[in-house]
């Protein structure tokens, strides 16, 4: 995790920054709590698999002597009932989580990794072919963390991608036992100024993007071998999406501006540390979807106003009021079921989880399927925290 001493620029970055202490400390050990991700909205039941990809023909940009590039997917799609409750993340994948969020002292590993799942493993698929949406995590942070809005979109009948990308995050657990830790962090940490911090993590956006692309040719017929998921066959090709907080935000749109295939992008809370094409995303649909306090047109991140005016096609900033940068995941709405609050963040985490399921939701129904969202069109009484964005 990045413990930079340049805390102007970290707050500018919008780095994955610890829950302050304060927040880690002012609540009891809750040793009781069973967390659970919320139950989803949509008609169907969730199934998961897991994929280990490996992509010969590049070699990690982070460790070049691991060889080529890992990623670890988790494909949820729309499913009858059946199969066996999914995991959340294995025990060490919780342990340095939590020790990386300063929560160590306050929660076992145990109690995160056993977080209860909506998710089936072996649930037979519906019929039909779906859209497909990718999802990038925030750096640093496991793809677990986006748990509740990959459950809530295989509930309305999409496939999605939800992606782990090697020495990124905390920790991700590989096959063989391996679990990999930050050395993209260490390396950010190191970087000699601000500036050279930025072109780290917008070298690590644009990889991002590589490693989507590189899933999306492993799950269709783009690789020209057998794609590298049994279902396959759900995915719909010409229905495409990538979305992403964080460091993902910004490599939705990175993906965006090299891979056609991708026909829409939501950024959550991301800096755009790879800048949007001056040339615009080939006037395809795009959602900035931030907090109040760091992502409005007058806040601190000038990447925000940059790139929305390079957007050319469908596009909407909209924040949210009394929400963190971890809003759009699943750190509060977890953190809540144990009675914590950030208050520099006070939105409840079940209302973190309705705005982000809601406004993401309702952007690839509109754009992916064609389905008009009037939630889009402007404020809602429903939604009093979202504001629409137009400067």
């Amino acid at each position: 995790m990045i413990r930079t001493r340049r805390t102007a620029v970290a707050v500018l970055l919008a780095l994955t920054l610890p829950l302050p202490v304060s927040v880690a400390t002012a609540f009891p050990a809750a040793a009781g709590v069973r967390f659970a991700i919320p139950r989803p909205t949509g008609p169907y039941e969730v199934g998961r698999d897991t994929l280990h990809l490996v992509d010969g023909g590049r070699r990690d940009a982070w460790v070049p002597k691991a060889g080529a590039r890992e990623l670890m997917v988790s494909m949820y799609y729309p499913a009858r009932a059946g199969g066996r409750a999914a995991p959340y993340m294995t025990t060490d994948e919780a342990g340095l989580l939590l020790k990386g969020q300063k929560l160590d002292t306050a929660f076992k590993a145990e109690q995160l990794a056993g977080v209860r799942t909506n998710a089936r493993v072996g649930a037979r698929p519906v019929d039909g072919r779906h859209a497909l949406v990718a999802l990038s995590p925030g750096f640093s942070l496991n793809r677990a963390t986006l748990t509740t809005l990959a459950e809530e979109l295989a509930s309305k009948g999409y496939v999605v991608a939800l992606v782990d990308h090697a020495y990124e995050s905390f920790g991700t657990t590989f096959p063989g036992g391996r679990t990999l830790t930050c050395a993209a962090c260490e390396v950010v940490e190191k970087a000699p100024s601000d500036e050279a911090a930025r072109k780290l993590l917008a070298k690590a956006a644009v990889g991002r993007a590589a490693d989507i692309s590189f899933v999306i040719d492993r799950l269709t017929r783009s690789a020209g071998s057998a794609p590298a998921w049994k279902r396959w066959k759900m995915i719909d090709p010409r229905r495409i999406g990538a979305a992403g907080h964080s460091l993902g935000g910004n490599a939705a749109a990175s993906v965006m501006a090299t891979d056609r295939r991708v026909r829409a992008g939501v950024n959550m809370d991301g800096t755009f540390f790879a800048p949007v094409p001056a040339a615009g995303l080939g006037e395809r649909p795009f959602l900035m979807l931030g907090t109040k306090a760091g992502h409005s047109p007058d806040s601190t991140d000038t990447t925000w106003p940059r790139d929305w005016r390079r957007l050319d096609g469908w596009k909407r900033w909209l924040t949210v009021a009394d929400s963190g940068h971890f809003t759009f995941i699943d750190l509060p709405i977890l953190g809540g079921q144990a009675g914590m609050t950030d208050p520099a963040a006070p939105l409840s985490g079940k209302r973190s989880g309705e705005i982000t399921t809601a406004y993401a939701g309702a952007f690839f129904d509109q754009h992916l399927r064609g389905e008009r969202r009037p939630l889009l069109d402007g404020p809602s009484p429903a939604n009093p925290e979202v504001a629409f964005n137009n400067p």
